[in-house]
């Protein structure tokens, strides 16, 4: 079924509670493993039409915030989730205590429960007021990006259409968009700061509620997180100070040489890779998904027959228009079994990024879309990102037809970038952590929290006012996951470790290769991440040798990589 054609009604909230409360008794009640299947069964069928109402409404207004009957679906969806979670909950206690955990364990796996009471420890009827309001603030913020009308050489502009020309290669013409983009936040500071200062307290609230020191130990929880502890995170963390911020910086001082620049640069100066301009896609949106279609016909048979259903059913909407939320996603529609992805086409390199980073996510969903429980179609968060970053490696030898006489500037500056990232990534998770150990601090304080870690994860930045919202540590206000989905950073720095993995791997065999990441997709969410890459062959980010690894194989590779010829 094509996506316009999918219909949506608002789910009827009694209904709902007594068809979870009549499963919820069929199991407690039930006089055998048969008759506890069977219930388990209808609530997967229930709970999958749930989420395919909510998120058809969540996508739907995404795609133009400005539409009143999405929007108020929203406003309901927020407010109702919060309830049906409590109904799920006394699903999720029934299971955990049912005589029959054994029997569901061996037919679909022990991580079901692993999850589920993590979930338990994540949830409980007593801040169901806050989660709402979470909701609310966070809709808020979304809507806020979303509205921005930034003037720019005598147009208008939202956030996702000025991008194009802050990696313009005329200098004074970058800075300008710069600074119109920086403009804009600052315009709205006070309402970003109050939104998030709410969020913050309210987040502390709820994990002192829950018995918790505060908010830390709830978003590890709420993140699924079910091999790993903040530790780990720590430990990674320094590991990245050691290795990988020393890589990225020196990539970072070839840069300003190639650029006739004084190291440190400025965040605009930053954003250009070459003097002759960063790597731009050859063709239009149609041409991009062409490409992305002969891609995946030619990688394997079930790419192919993936990306195709993709296309003939309307599940990528990437243009950038007015009124439409920021930012990209991939998700997915339960009750079609089919993945749908969303995006912001720009002209910039990120188009092409999107179909191999997007789809990558959609492919994995796709192939594992069968998987009962369904909550194992996906695995955890870090786990996913695996899935789209390594994608983006495996359409290298495709690279030519997205971005034609720009190919060689774009693998340079993919593996750059993939490396540069993981600075940032890993800062963006250690300010979190920051905040909510110290829930009390002032939004300046914030800031200035933001703007010491700058010096440490990113070295390279030029912090001299030039961009006050920059200069000033309030660019973390642009990162929309600091906002909406807390502690959902360090993920991809994890998964984007393991994909500079498949990216080795296909420098020696891409078949090889393709057979790992194919191990690895093919187990969905059925085990946790650690088991995922230990299954599949690879090694894990929490090990030093790991990430030492990737940054000694890159370097040699950037270092001996040709650019005669590219300004």
């Amino acid at each position: 079924m094509k996506f316009s054609e999918m219909p949506y009604e608002r789910p009827d909230m009694s209904a709902l509670k007594e068809q979870f409360a009549a499963l919820t008794e069929r199991l407690q009640n039930a006089p055998d493993y048969a008759a506890a299947r069977a219930a388990f069964l209808e609530e997967q069928v229930l709970n999958k039409h749930v989420d395919t109402l909510f998120t058809l409404a969540s996508v739907r207004h995404t795609i133009d915030t400005r539409d009143k009957f999405y929007d108020e679906e929203m406003e309901f969806a927020n407010s109702a989730m919060p309830q049906i979670q409590q109904w799920q909950d006394s699903w999720t206690a029934a299971m955990l205590a049912s005589p029959y955990r054994k029997n569901f364990a061996e037919e679909y796996g022990d991580l079901m429960f692993v999850n589920a009471e993590i979930e338990r420890k994540a949830f409980s009827p007593d801040i169901m007021e806050e989660l709402q309001q979470e909701n609310e603030l966070t809709q808020q913020y979304g809507k806020l990006l979303a509205s921005a009308q930034i003037p720019f050489e005598g147009g208008v502009y939202t956030l996702s259409q000025l991008s194009p020309f802050k990696n313009d290669p005329d200098d004074a013409r970058r800075l300008a968009a710069w600074k119109a983009e920086g403009q804009w936040y600052k315009d709205n500071q006070k309402q970003l700061d109050d939104i998030y200062d709410k969020l913050t307290h309210l987040r502390d609230k709820m994990g002192k509620k829950l018995g918790y020191e505060g908010y830390t130990t709830l978003g590890y929880y709420r993140m699924g997180r079910n091999c790993y502890t903040k530790a780990d995170v720590e430990k990674f963390r320094a590991a990245v100070v050691k290795y990988l911020v020393p890589l990225a910086d020196s990539i970072y001082r070839e840069q300003a040489k190639r650029l006739g620049k004084q190291y440190p640069m400025s965040f605009a100066d930053n954003a250009l890779m070459f003097r002759s301009g960063n790597p731009a896609p050859c063709g239009d949106a149609d041409a991009i998904l062409a490409q992305g279609k002969k891609f995946y016909e030619e990688l394997s048979p079930e790419t192919g027959i993936f990306f195709n259903t993709m296309l003939d059913n309307e599940l990528l909407d990437v243009l950038s228009t007015p009124g439409k939320a920021a930012g990209g996603y991939c998700t997915s529609l339960w009750d079609y079994q089919v993945p749908f992805i969303f995006a912001n086409f720009n002209g910039t390199q990120h188009d092409v990024e999107v179909v191999t980073h997007e789809a990558g996510h959609a492919f994995a969903a796709y192939t594992n879309r069968d998987r009962v429980p369904y909550s194992t179609v996906w695995p955890s968060m870090e786990g996913c990102e695996v899935h789209s970053m390594s994608m983006e490696f495996f359409a290298w030898p495709w690279a030519e037809g997205f971005f034609g006489k720009d190919t060689r500037k774009f693998l340079y500056s993919h593996l750059a970038g993939a490396l540069t990232f993981i600075p940032y990534g890993t800062m963006v998770d250690h300010f979190q952590h920051i905040v909510y150990e110290k829930p009390d601090l002032t939004p300046a304080e914030r800031h200035a929290a933001w703007k010491e870690l700058l010096g440490i994860y990113m070295p390279w930045m030029k912090l001299d006012g030039e961009i006050p919202f920059y200069s000033e540590g309030e660019g973390w206000q642009r990162q929309k996951h600091i906002y909406e989905s807390p502690f959902y950073y360090i993920d991809y720095c994890l998964a984007q470790t393991v994909s500079l993995q498949f990216w080795a791997m296909l420098q020696k065999d891409r078949a090889n290769a393709w057979e790992h990441y194919m191990a690895y997709t093919r187990q969905g969410g059925s085990r946790v991440f650690t088991e995922l890459l230990k299954n599949a062959g690879l090694d894990s980010p929490f090990e030093e040798s790991c990430l030492r690894g990737v940054c000694e194989t890159a370097k040699q590779w950037l270092d001996s990589y040709d650019l005669t010829g590219i300004e």
